[in-house]
């Protein structure tokens, strides 16, 4: 056994690079924590619900009957205004009284209270808050200077980094948890900005909006969410970087509103499918799968099929890195923006617009969507699809707008590639390797095209019924 353990070290000494040089944990956490502690602070955000919003406007007997039942079993005091509140955590960053905060800790607040390390209590007013990074932005006017803390650059934090966090876990007040960072740039499907910090330092309920210390003092994230089926911490949760938070507090003090740049695309990621049959090697990118008709994009000469490489300088590896990019760009500024596009380079000079916030949510591909076919259809098969002309019935019955056009898809397969690809019934095929597709006839004809040129994929532009386009790889079989 002596023997064996002898050998293994060594064969673990091998395996070490003699750069790599292994540190201990700290001796203690303790003049951190004393250094950083005076700056967190607990937030209390009030709802005040009007109870007398119970009550039905007058017209009717059934309004008279409701409002009696009210009376019978309505509490004492019950016309009085009904108070929730939710407690979380945040962090000075200014002596002068700006504090940092979850967006989700205050929202649909009346009131907002801050409480300080020493148990005192100032009102806070909302300066400016951002659902789509979930921070928010208060200030408060504090009698003398209020102990502060600074970001850090989080993209210099490596995983494995010992980290701190502050905040106040089920109410409990000031408690403070240490752990590493697990992992970066985590995509939880939370925002379209999601790049998180993941660290297994003890986060819960009432931590939110706290601040993630690096080992410096430096507020390198903001602890947002944990992943727990419990309710409890199982060691995963979830910070915003420093780095994606900075440009949008920066944005909320000076405007009170975010200003983010903005591309005019629809774009999507880029699976190994959608790989092979762009000659990408790898997947990489972000693919255009549409383009705004007044964009700055459309200006520019982007088209659907290119795949967003570069931009401003900046690599894009994969999709989701993209927006986050664009977000932080200036508005009204030119810049490159290096595509993919038949196989080259091609570089295009951009000059960004401003996101509208007030944008509505797409509709997701299949959505709503009748199964039937329409009468009657001539159909063809493909792909584990049915596929049947657009005509003015399909178009009605499958509510798909006009200018869409292409072949439609009533049925799929469910055991099919194109059905884990999440194609459903009203989609319309538009393109096969960037040839446009009229009809299901050009479907078959493309795919043998595309078998004649030995190849292995068939890549489509698929829309849904609101014209919204994407790509899909299948394989050809």
């Amino acid at each position: 056994m002596k023997l064996l353990a002898v050998a293994f070290a060594g064969l673990l000494a091998l395996s070490v690079p003699a750069s790599v040089s292994a540190r201990g944990a700290p001796d203690s956490f303790a003049d951190l924590s004393e250094q950083v502690t005076p700056a967190v602070v607990n937030i209390s955000a009030t709802q005040v619900e009007d109870r007398k919003a119970e009550k039905l406007p007058p017209g009717g007997q059934l309004d008279d009957m409701f409002e009696e039942f009210l009376k019978r079993h309505r509490q004492p005091n019950g016309d009085k205004p009904r108070r929730s509140s939710s407690l979380g955590s945040g962090f000075v960053i200014d002596s002068s009284g700006i504090v940092i905060t979850n967006n989700h800790v205050i929202a649909d607040a009346n009131e907002i209270d801050v409480i300080f390390n020493d148990g005192s209590k100032l009102r806070a007013e909302l300066v400016g808050k951002d659902a789509k990074v979930d921070v928010a932005v208060l200030r408060v006017k504090p009698p003398k200077p209020l102990a502060a803390v600074k970001f850090g650059d989080s993209d210099k934090a490596r995983v494995g980094d010992w980290v701190l966090a502050v905040g106040n876990p089920f109410a409990l007040g000031g408690s403070v948890t240490a752990g590493i960072i697990s992992a970066k740039n985590r995509d939880i499907d939370s925002g379209p900005y999601d790049s998180f910090i993941q660290t297994d330092a003890a986060i819960n309920k009432g931590n939110s909006g706290g601040p993630l210390f690096n080992m410096a003092g430096e507020v390198i994230g903001i602890n947002t969410a944990i992943l727990s089926p419990s309710g409890g911490s199982i060691g995963i949760g979830f910070a915003t970087p420093a780095d994606t938070a900075q440009p949008v507090i920066e944005q909320l003090l000076k405007f009170g509103e975010t200003r983010r740049g903005w591309l005019g695309v629809r774009i999507q990621k880029i699976d190994e499918g959608i790989a092979e049959s762009l000659g990408l090697g790898k997947p990489r990118g972000a693919l255009v799968s549409g383009v705004e008709d007044k964009g700055p994009s459309a200006s520019a000469g982007l088209k659907a099929g290119d795949v967003i490489v570069s931009f401003d300088g900046k690599a894009v590896p994969a999709a989701h890195d993209l927006p986050k990019i664009v977000a932080q760009t200036p508005v009204g500024k030119e810049v490159d923006v290096v595509v993919m596009r038949e196989g080259k380079e091609v570089t295009k000079k951009v000059t960004l617009g401003r996101l509208d916030e007030r944008g509505a949510k797409p509709s997701k591909v299949g959505e709503n969507k009748p199964q039937a076919p329409p009468a009657a259809a001539a159909t063809v098969k493909a792909f584990g699809l049915e596929l049947a002309p657009l005509d003015d019935a399909a178009r009605g019955k499958f509510q798909i707008k006009e200018g869409v056009a292409g072949a439609l898809v009533i049925r799929v397969d469910p055991d099919s590639r194109a059905a884990e690809q999440k194609m459903a019934p009203g989609d319309v095929i538009t393109e096969i390797n960037r040839t446009p597709v009229a009809r299901p006839d050009d479907v078959q004809a493309q795919l043998k095209v595309l078998k004649a040129e030995k190849k292995k994929t068939a890549l489509m532009l698929v829309a849904n019924g609101q014209g919204q386009a994407r790509f899909v790889a299948l394989p050809l079989e």
